[in-house]
């Protein structure tokens, strides 16, 4: 993967001030279409024919364009065509009216960031770039979820902070190309014998991601049958975001190659413990890690867990971004390791949020916080966006966090109890509709396409049975 050591982008953002908003200048496009230049040389050296450019839309479809490398600068400085639409999009594909959304009129620019372009190893001859969209006169569009997650960053840089962050990417592995759940092991879970089943398999995903620049911790077989896990690098949340999305798309495509089927949807069978996406996240300040070496519980600074404070109290709301299919609330359910109760605790893997204080005398370095709520229907880049929004609104105002929970809080006394994260997805958008933090961060463009498109999905499955609902989830995510 090229990073900054490739220097083709190089991160650098030249734009005049137009209404408040920035508008790409002719330098700026001048920049990207030398990066574009030089980028395209190295890839028809390689024999790169493409390169797939890819967003995730509102609810959560990674979609993509292509273009010849021999295109690749005109389409860094001026961008790739497509529709505003899809940010109005629902999982099957049928687009929703609604305020700031103009049907079938009306264009964006798909602009592949270079730092992050990638040679595929799972798709020999093309290459891959997360866009970011802008208008067609230069500016940032509202509802870019990469875009979005960016300034998160960068505001949290402005008071002084920096995340460090990752995606657990769990998949359920089926036998063939067909629309049925075939496992393609069997267990005991966490077992050798489905790492033994399928090792060429494993060894493949390993060796694509590895390849393809991706730093692996580790790669597992999982709870249930066909269900695998690869954890991978903590890095700065914008990455983490494009880093999630490559590995899924990854693995998808090594799946195929192996006559098999990847499904990253929360439930593939009705009576499973579903697949999640996990978020780990710590905060950092002039390189140190706020998680470690307070004098609060486990180690906590007051600044760690104010920014802990903050998300734990927002969950609810974040759901919505988070963990925004239907089929996101079969799987958020006690007794599965999901994160069913808004509460916390110390490596408690039923609490929403679990704390990792890391091996003894590594803290310094590994804790952490893992979010356990959400699943891969979600968009990173906006799950990312909300989270550091959640976390800064907890830093501002220096919120606390409530007693931790030392046991499964469903198994809590009645004077113990702790809330339950809402149970549908209309709970989940109704929070957000009330959580201001959230809505000023983000923007009205960007929440009115989510509650839009959450609402519209719930309605597409409000008189389904479960086991319609996850038939018709099970190979859209």
């Amino acid at each position: 993967m090229w990073g900054s050591g490739a220097g083709y982008g190089r991160g650098v953002v030249v734009a005049e001030v137009r209404g408040g908003e920035c508008s790409m200048d002719e330098g700026e496009r001048s920049r990207r279409a030398e990066a574009g230049r030089g980028a395209a040389e190295e890839l028809l050296a390689r024999q790169v024919s493409g390169v797939v450019l890819t967003w995730v839309d509102t609810g959560g479809i990674t979609r993509a364009k292509a273009v010849p490398c021999g295109r690749l600068e005109h389409a860094a400085a001026w961008g790739v065509g497509m529709s505003p639409a899809f940010d109005f999009c629902m999982l099957d594909d049928s687009i929703l009216k609604g305020p700031f959304s103009a049907g079938p009129v009306g264009d964006l620019r798909l602009h592949p960031d270079l730092d992050r372009l990638a040679v595929l190893a799972a798709l020999p001859g093309w290459a891959w770039a997360p866009a970011d969209r802008y208008d067609l006169d230069g500016r940032p569009h509202p509802r870019d979820g990469r875009g979005q997650a960016r300034r998160a960053v960068e505001r949290l840089g402005a008071d002084g902070f920096t995340v460090r962050a990752a995606f657990e990417v769990e998949w359920s592995l089926s036998l063939g190309h067909g629309d049925e759940f075939v496992p393609a092991c069997g267990g005991p879970a966490y077992g050798m014998t489905p790492f033994m089943e399928q090792a060429d398999y494993l060894r493949d995903v390993l060796d694509a991601l590895t390849a393809t620049g991706v730093s692996v911790d580790q790669i597992h077989p999982e709870y249930a049958a066909g269900q695998f896990e690869v954890s991978v690098a903590a890095t700065d949340p914008l990455a983490a975001a494009d880093t999630f999305v490559l590995v899924r798309e990854t693995i998808r495509a090594i799946s195929h190659r192996h006559g098999m089927r990847a499904s990253f949807a929360p439930m593939v069978t009705t009576d499973g413990v579903g697949n999640g996406a996990h978020v780990h996240l710590s905060l950092w300040r002039d390189g140190r890690n706020l998680m470690s070496g307070g004098d609060g519980g486990y180690g906590l600074t007051p600044t760690g867990e104010s920014f802990a404070a903050g998300i734990l109290s927002r969950l609810p709301a974040l759901l919505a971004i988070g963990a925004p299919s239907a089929a996101s609330y079969l799987r958020l359910i006690p007794f599965h390791w999901a994160g069913a109760f808004a509460c916390w605790g110390w490596e408690n893997r039923e609490a929403a949020l679990r704390f990792v204080p890391g091996a003894s005398g590594d803290g310094a370095r590994a804790a952490n916080f893992e979010i356990k709520s959400f699943d891969a229907t979600a968009n990173p880049y906006l799950l990312m966006a909300a989270l550091l929004a959640a976390g800064q609104t907890g830093l501002a105002e220096k919120a606390v966090l409530p007693a931790p929970v030392d046991i499964n809080p469903a198994k809590l006394e009645p004077s113990r109890s702790v809330p339950a994260l809402p149970s549908s997805l209309e709970e989940a958008v109704q929070a957000l509709e009330s959580d201001d933090a959230l809505a000023e961060a983000l923007g009205e463009p960007m929440i009115t396409a989510i509650t839009v498109v959450r609402r519209g999905e719930a309605a597409l499955f409000d008189s389904c049975t479960n086991e319609e609902i996850v038939a018709r989830t099970r190979w859209r995510h």
